[in-house]
């Protein structure tokens, strides 16, 4: 660093870079998961995907929560679990919670009495078919399997989501989850029927179904709301490919993602028309590899989101430090001037570009949360 810089502006362009990295790090993890619920005491079974961020709530601010798999051990808390946190509230956070974690999910209080329980079953979602319908490809049809009771194997389909943009074709997609009927009994999510038996079937798989939609928008659609600017390494130089993560994106939401302003759908992706970009199915797209330069744009639930643009980096203190050797002695403090100037600009618009983002999540999740309904799932067993 060039002996000119102030120890005043250093200290405050770190605090600010690690502002707007912690901001990347929490606003989107916490805006984006999954809200499920169930009512005080009840017990509630949920088919879920692997490797999908979900919370379970529990309204207790000293709430203990107990796991226990269908492997026949005992109940256990789950702190000792590193991808699974208590929040303040009493929910329980489960960051990309994985098959081997089905099982009843137990929310007590601090005097060991039941305040909600659950019964997840991750089902993996890299085993995830997925169809669309202007391809004619069709979902999984059902299946008996041979355990000598009956069974027959079916998808539990979820409603469709929200068409991914409006005012232009896009698409839409639900998911599907693997269930088992025996009988006349109750149907039951795949991996919580089964429990510990050892049975493999490829039938025994969640799915998404894709197609085209069309959509008008509305008045609060339409307005220019703020978004997530970035600029990514021009592809070529270190790499030949990036990997772009929409924030607030998931599975469980409409996601779309354009490239200089045309769109990149699902059934180009399926269809092997698209070479230049690859959304990731097992997030339903919130994640996005690029192999072109180009301005890409992502939204979430037809809200503009993100957008990252293609560009060469170059580091500033570098470049205002690469003639310093060159001058001469009575130029130097001009250069310290000018400097001074230049990095002056960079702490505003830094500050700038962070209150814009912090604001940018606030909006973004209060629109969220006028739409909570739409992302809850109440399937009381």
């Amino acid at each position: 660093m060039p002996p000119w810089f102030p120890a005043s502006f250093c200290s405050l362009y770190i605090a600010m870079l690690t502002s707007l990295w912690l901001l990347s790090l929490f606003l989107p993890a916490s805006c984006a998961q999954l809200l499920v619920t169930c009512a005080y005491k009840g017990l509630c079974q949920q088919a879920l995907l692997s490797s999908n961020d979900v919370v379970l709530q529990c309204d207790h601010l000293q709430a203990y929560w107990y796991f226990s798999s269908f492997q026949g051990e005992d109940p256990f808390l789950v702190s000792s679990l590193p991808n699974i946190k208590k929040l303040p509230g009493g929910s329980l956070q489960l960051n990309k919670p994985q098959p081997s974690q089905t099982g009843l999910y137990r929310c007590e209080d601090n005097n060991t009495a039941l305040v909600v329980e659950y019964e997840i079953d991750f089902q993996d979602v890299t085993m995830l078919h997925i169809t669309h319908k202007g391809l004619g490809q069709n979902p999984l049809q059902n299946q008996s399997l041979s355990l000598g009771r009956e069974e027959m194997v079916f998808t539990h389909w979820e409603p469709w989501q929200d068409c991914n943009r409006c005012g232009v074709p896009g698409e839409r997609k639900r998911l599907g989850y693997c269930y088992i009927q025996e009988s006349l009994e109750n149907p039951m999510p795949c991996w919580l029927y089964l429990g510990d038996e050892k049975v493999w079937s490829s039938r025994l798989r969640p799915e998404m179904q894709v197609e085209a939609c069309l959509v008008p928008c509305n008045e609060s659609e339409e307005l220019i709301q703020p978004f997530f600017t970035s600029d990514i390494s021009k592809l070529g130089q270190s790499t030949n490919n990036v990997q772009l993560t929409c924030p607030l994106a998931s599975i469980y939401r409409p996601v779309f993602w354009e490239a200089n302003n045309l769109s990149l759908t699902w059934k180009d992706q399926l269809s092997g028309k698209s070479i230049s970009t690859i959304m990731d199915s097992s997030n339903g797209g919130s994640w996005l590899q690029v192999f072109q330069s180009a301005i890409y744009r992502c939204f979430v639930q037809r809200e503009l989101m993100a957008q990252f643009n293609s560009k060469v980096n170059v580091d500033p203190l570098k470049f205002l430090s690469s003639e310093n050797s060159k001058q001469q002695p009575e130029a130097e403090e001009t250069q310290k001037e000018n400097g001074n100037s230049v990095f002056k600009g960079l702490n505003v618009m830094m500050l700038v570009g962070m209150v814009l983002t912090v604001l940018g999540c606030l909006l973004k999740q209060f629109h969220f949360s006028r739409r909570r309904e739409r992302n809850k799932m109440f399937l009381v067993k």
